[in-house]
């Protein structure tokens, strides 16, 4: 049957399925497995198809009336198909297999060898000298590997063994987890020697290899082992130089480093900063020395015989010579120094014992008695008051006698108060040196004397004893409580009145003049009464009472300030007040009675308006004497010059120089009439300035010819300066010319013969100035003080005695225009004068009063 030729060959495959699966790996076998299912399928499918074609072609037969032979000839061409193919597919898969069987046969033998070489590793890792760890990945715990000896005192656990803190000292611990974690974190290699806590040394190694991370401990040799404990210690050694090395490097003291020759191998920056290089290798290349030649020598001539060096020795640093103890030791390869300021040390010790020796004497200055006993109960120290006041030697305080014994002795001489029960009083006093607080005692001597004893405990155990002397303080108390009796008997029986109220506005006290020069009754005058009945009944004796600010000064909350002021009562009668605040917060009021200074005062206003209506008097005189001089002053001067003229007929020598004399005299008087008329009208608040602009060269040239007879007849010489000059200014040129004359007059009286006299203009910021300087003899202080005012006329070296005008005249026109007048004189530096007229002048107004 076609059917049945499908199922051997499924068998077949099969059959060779299981021989595949036996023989090959797996990645062949899947694909040998892979083809025979394709083959059976296939020969099923077919078989399926045929059997289906044929009950197929049956049918179509009996239903076209085909012949059976036709179809069962389709039928066996179709299956003769099939089986080539069958047979063509079994033959390609025979072949596979035998390629598959050889491939198989090489891959067996290179398992064995692997096998083997994974034989060999496990041996070789599992050796009881190594323990390797293994990281995998960051996730996964570690493997361990192998393991180590007993001795090494290492676990087996796998945590144990990983926390190596625990069996590896503290130092090769934290070395060995640096390690690892650099390792595992950038892979960076290491080879480490760690001791355990069982004093064995182990070699660590770590490497990473790929994804792997893998750290080997291993146990060494004997050799190997001294070897590792000598790189141990080499190990802490440098550690330990390194960390001193840090520190001398960081310490503010000079420290150095010699080798056997002698010669700088090292120095901190302080010794560099000392010597004042720019780092420490800069110091060592250059040789700079801190200390000098001969403390070198002197170091190395005591290390001959001493390995230890140190005494104090001086070198400069920054200018400043400084003491440093410097402490240098010689050993087999070189030696070390350090230097230590002790400048600062013995400045502060020499203070402490200037301070102990200041204090001590300002103790023994001191009139309170002091005496300091230690622990032991020995005086240490005493001031000369303490020696003065029990009157006890020198000598027998200087032994240091005991706090008991000094007691008894004072006892015995008769010096301390009697005492009902001697040795309980001593133990309790004494008792001061057992106590935490000070203790204080009262004692009254034989002799009269008390005395305020202090016992304070000191820190280490002593106790220092104050003895102050109370009589004297005793005594002034009772002076102080006689002298408040007899000042309130005295404030009792004063004239002026005074009361005080405290800070509640209650009185405290008063007097009886008080309530006599205000009428207040006794009914209402008595301490503890409160202001406001005082004011109450005072404000009735006076029209203006003052007792409205008295009771605000009193009760208010404004500043406490101090006031007087004065009252007139309704009788006549005139009260001078003063509200003193006291520092208690209470305050005093006093009142005078001034009636009779006040009607003193009023008679001497009274004359001394008189005086001022006289003066008023006087002036209004003067003016109108001064306008009423000038007309016959004219005429003397124009008939004297008349006289002068040739067409009158001639004089004689004596005649002209009368008639000379009287014109001189004529146009003196002349002019002290006009001043006198010009000061009037300025007094008189009238005068006018007429401005415009002043020619500077003008008006000098114009005063200057007024006195150069004068300058010829003594020989004077004028020096003008107008260098820094202006050209013009604003001003009255009249009036300028006038003070301008005032001055060369009053230079040309004081200069001396053959001198000469500077007058000088300058522009100044603020205005210009006209300056004159003579060398005379000066003008001494109480002449300054004088010479503005009128009619102050003093010879004071000059040639002549003037109406005492000139320098008034010069400050009443100059302050007309706005600007000031100041002199400059001195005894042997002559005497300059100052005008300054302003920029802006005061301009055409009335004088001012």
């Amino acid at each position: 049957m076609p059917g049945e030729y499908p199922l051997p060959a499924g068998r077949a495959a099969s059959g060779g399925h299981e021989d595949s699966q036996k023989a090959l790996p797996g990645g062949q076998w899947l694909a040998v497995r892979r083809l025979g299912r394709r083959v059976a399928f296939l020969v099923l499918g077919t078989t399926a198809l045929w059997t289906q074609l044929d009950v197929a072609h049956a049918q179509q037969a009996s239903v076209a009336g085909l012949p059976v032979g036709t179809a069962e000839v389709i039928q066996l061409a179709m299956f003769v198909g099939v089986m080539g193919a069958a047979l063509i597919t079994a033959v390609a898969l025979i072949r596979e297999k035998g390629r598959l069987s050889s491939q198989n046969t090489e891959l067996r033998g290179r398992v064995a060898d692997l096998n083997a070489s994974l034989q060999r590793s496990d041996a070789l890792l599992n050796l009881r000298d190594q323990r390797i760890v293994v990281w995998a990945s960051e996730n996964k715990k570690p493997e361990l590997i192998g393991s180590l000896p007993v001795e090494t005192g290492a676990p087996d656990e796998r945590a144990a063994f990983l926390a190596f803190g625990r069996w590896v000292m503290p130092r090769s611990a934290a070395a060995l987890e640096n390690a690892v974690a650099t390792l595992r974190d950038k892979g960076t290699a290491f080879e480490l020697v760690v001791e355990t806590h069982a004093g064995a040394v182990l070699e660590v190694q770590g490497r990473k290899s790929g994804a792997h991370v893998i750290v080997r401990f291993m146990s060494i040799s004997e050799a190997q082992r001294l070897q590792a404990r000598l790189k141990l210690e080499n190990q802490r050694i440098g550690a330990e130089y390194e960390t001193l090395v840090g520190l001398m490097d960081a310490v503010d003291m000079p420290f150095w480093m010699r080798d056997a020759d002698g010669r700088l191998k090292w120095v901190n920056k302080a010794f560099a900063r000392a010597v004042e290089a720019t780092d420490s290798s800069a110091v060592v290349r250059d040789g700079k020395e801190f200390l000098g030649t001969r403390s070198r020598e002197a170091i190395a001539q005591q290390q001959i015989s001493r390995p230890a060096f140190q005494q104090n020795m001086s070198t400069v640093i920054d200018g400043d010579r400084r003491m440093f103890l410097v402490t240098d030791v010689v050993g087999r390869g070189g030696s070390a120094g350090l230097a230590v300021d002790m400048s600062a040390a013995d400045a502060i010790r020499e203070e402490f014992t200037q301070v102990v020796r200041s204090h001590s004497d300002t103790l023994d200055q001191v009139a309170t008695a002091v005496a300091t006993f230690d622990a032991g109960q020995k005086l240490r120290f005493y001031n000369q008051a303490f020696q003065k006041l029990w009157d006890l030697d020198a000598g027998y305080l200087t032994s240091a006698p005991d706090n008991a014994l000094l007691l008894d002795r004072l006892r015995s001489e008769r010096k301390l108060p009697e005492q009902p029960e001697w040795r309980r009083w001593k133990e309790n006093l004494l008792g001061a040196y057992r106590a935490v607080d000070p203790q204080e005692h009262l004692w009254h001597l034989p002799d009269g004397r008390t005395i305020r004893v202090v016992a304070n405990p000191q820190p280490k155990g002593g106790v220092t004893w104050v003895f102050e002397n109370l009589t004297e303080k005793i005594d002034l108390e009772s002076r102080y409580t006689t002298a408040v009796r007899v000042q309130g008997e005295t404030l009792d029986n004063l004239a002026e009145g005074v009361v005080v109220f405290g800070p509640d506005g209650r009185i405290r006290l008063f007097n009886p003049a008080f309530g006599q020069l205000w009428g207040v009754s006794d009914d209402i005058l008595r301490p503890s009464t409160h202001i406001s009945a005082i004011r109450a009944e005072c404000d009735m004796h006076a029209d203006n009472s003052p007792w409205g600010d008295f009771v605000a000064a009193v009760t208010g909350f404004d500043e406490r300030s101090d006031r007087r002021g004065q009252t007139e009562l309704l009788n006549g009668t005139v009260l001078q007040h003063a509200v003193v605040h006291l520092p208690n917060g209470q305050v005093m009021l006093t009142f005078v009675d001034v009636t009779d200074s006040v009607n003193m005062e009023r008679a001497l206003k009274d004359k001394n308006e008189a005086l001022q209506r006289a003066d008023q008097i006087k002036n209004e005189f003067v003016q109108h004497v001064s306008y009423e001089l000038r007309s016959p002053l004219t005429n003397i001067i124009g008939f004297t010059e008349l006289l002068s003229l040739p067409g009158t007929g001639p004089l004689s020598q004596r005649q002209r120089e009368y008639v000379e004399h009287i014109g001189s005299s004529s146009g003196v008087l002349l002019t002290i009439v006009n001043d006198i008329l010009d000061l009037a009208t300025v007094d008189a608040g009238i005068m006018q300035l007429d401005i415009s602009e002043v020619r500077v060269d003008r008006a000098i040239e114009a005063a200057v010819e007024l006195v150069a007879d004068r300058l010829q007849e003594h020989s004077i010489q004028l020096s003008v300066d107008l260098a820094a000059a202006p050209k013009s200014f604003s001003g009255d040129e009249t009036r300028v010319r006038q003070i301008l004359y005032n001055l060369l007059s009053n230079a040309v009286n004081y200069a001396p013969s053959a001198s000469t006299i500077s007058l000088a203009c300058r522009q100044r910021p603020d205005g210009v100035e006209f300056s004159v300087h003579d060398d005379g003899p000066g003008m001494p202080p109480e002449v300054l003080d004088t010479v503005f005012q009128r009619f102050e006329s003093r010879v004071n070296g000059g040639r002549r005695r003037g109406a005492g005008l000139g320098l008034s005249i010069v400050k009443s026109f100059v302050e007309l225009h706005g600007g000031t007048v100041r002199i400059d004189s001195g005894k042997d530096r002559g005497t300059t004068v100052v005008c300054l007229f302003p920029d802006t002048p005061a301009g055409v107004r009335v004088a001012a009063e």
